[in-house]
């Protein structure tokens, strides 16, 4: 099958879907799983023009996310009939035929999907203007979601009480420029806050046209249409919270530094009250944010509000790797069995036993196979096996269990109990990823935001080390912003 491979910086040859007559001939229908953000809906909205002006029917689509949520997704339905298609996500799997991603890796994708890969702001602007002939989305459309998606904020003059505003209202007394630039935003903001409604991106999607207005209207028609917590009430709750976080004993401010300490994001509970800009909206002169939150996830990110900072060279990205290094030897030592990955990854609310998609073992090798230290005893006979028991029939044994899911569910009393026999259950705990190769392949980001992930795969271990990683990269970058400043 040719396909066209485009990855990173390489030159486009030609544009669109190359075998996409031919997969029109092979299917009449698809369904989009894309990522839950504003760049991941309006991608999955121009795949699904691309596809329809193709002569493919999308019928259904699906939201994914990294971590347990991307395990959940449901197995393709017909599957011999529905094109799957993944957009905006750097994790692939066997059952995709199209996959079209913008980050600067990807795992898991089989070399017979037709694929589209290139370096972007965002994963609309490739479907958009470069995979498509025809140019979708508008032009100030898509430099609006690049933007958002890229948090490129200073370069176009947003604030952080823009970013974080609720209500559209047109301004005539204000040019058009600046009409699209507060719509954009407040889609953004609302998109985001009832992103989490039961179904609510998936019918966004199929029910949108590619426009940021149409897609605005839908999300208030949807909100009215469901009651959801209007936006004058989200703004309040967001005004206390930002109120709140500016005195929260879990936040931490230094002037001397510029860095923004947090540990977990304080009360979230009410609709439209967190903002992950909020620590730049209360100490609006810090360059840097470190928060740790208790799932596991270490985060730094620069000040995106800020157009000239004295920190010129820092690199976050080259930071978490320095602190990394420091525990590394440690880290090796550290192992955390398949069996554990596998519950971890399955355990999503809205896992379906019968119809997810489930870790499997095509996961495990694709997430952790080409780490340092690879998949601990995957290309070893086990110890105790009897006479003539083979690699070959170790790896498809793995693999079978692989295949079922960890728990399931009983009808009769809606319990969840262990599926997984214990011999299973013992045979995956043969099989180990040390902790340094974990975070490796769990986190990543660049100059400007960067996440150190996986620690929740660590056990009752996970939150001592959260803590641990923060201690240092806040060290680590304290050392580096004086070095900077003296230079």
């Amino acid at each position: 099958m040719s396909y066209l491979f485009l990855k990173r910086k390489n030159i486009i040859l030609e544009s669109g879907i190359r075998d996409i007559n031919k997969l029109a001939l092979r299917y009449d229908k698809a369904k989009i799983y894309f990522h839950q953000d504003l760049d991941g809906v309006t991608t999955a909205i121009a795949m699904k023009n691309y596809l329809e002006n193709n002569g493919i029917n999308v019928v259904e689509s699906e939201v994914t996310q990294y971590g347990d949520k991307e395990f959940a997704i449901k197995k393709p339905m017909a599957k011999g009939d529905i094109m799957p298609v993944l957009v905006d996500f750097a994790h692939g799997k066997p059952m995709f035929v199209v996959h079209t991603d913008h980050h600067d890796k990807q795992v898991g994708v089989e070399k017979d999907t037709s694929k589209s890969f290139r370096q972007s702001r965002s994963n609309v602007e490739t479907i958009a203007q470069i995979v498509s002939p025809n140019e979708i989305y508008p032009h100030s459309d898509i430099l609006w979601i690049s933007t958002i998606d890229s948090a490129n904020f200073a370069t176009m003059d947003v604030t952080p009480e823009e970013i974080m505003n609720y209500v559209f209202t047109l301004n005539k007394e204000k040019d058009l420029e600046h009409n699209k630039k507060a719509m954009a935003l407040v889609t953004n903001k609302l998109l985001l806050a009832y992103k989490n409604k039961p179904k609510f991106l998936e019918r966004l999607v199929m029910m949108s046209s590619p426009s940021l207005l149409n897609i605005y209207q839908n999300i208030v028609k949807l909100a009215k249409e469901d009651n959801y917590a209007s936006a004058e009430i989200m703004s309040k709750h967001l005004k206390d919270y930002i109120e709140k976080m500016k005195y929260s004993p879990n936040v931490n401010y230094d002037p001397n530094t510029g860095i923004i300490t947090q540990y977990g994001g304080g009360s979230m509970t009410k609709p439209g009250s967190y903002d992950r800009y909020v620590p730049f909206k209360n100490f609006p002169e810090a360059d840097f944010l470190i928060i740790g939150w208790p799932l596991g996830l270490l985060q730094a990110s620069c000040n995106p509000f800020k157009k000239e900072r004295s920190l010129k060279g820092v690199n976050l990205g080259e930071i978490a790797q320095e602190v990394l290094q420091k525990f590394k030897p440690e880290l090796q030592e550290f192992k955390v069995s398949v069996d554990t990955i596998k519950y971890f990854a399955e355990k999503h609310k809205d896992f379906d036993f019968e119809q997810s998609v489930g870790f499997t073992y095509e996961d495990l090798v694709a997430i952790y196979g080409q780490t340092d230290g690879g998949i601990i005893g995957l290309n070893e006979i086990p110890m105790g096996a009897k006479a003539g028991y083979t690699l070959e029939r170790w790896q498809n044994a793995i693999k079978n269990i692989m295949s079922k899911p960890y728990m399931k569910k009983i009808e009769e009393t809606d319990e969840t109990v262990q599926n997984l026999s214990e011999n299973e259950i013992r045979a995956l705990k043969i099989l180990k990823v040390s902790g340094w190769d974990m975070i490796q392949a769990n986190s990543g980001g660049h100059k400007c935001i960067t996440n150190i992930s996986g620690l929740m795969y660590f056990g009752k271990n996970g939150v001592e080390w959260l803590k641990k990683l923060k201690s240092e990269f806040e060290k680590t970058l304290y050392k580096n912003v004086i070095m900077g400043k003296e230079g």
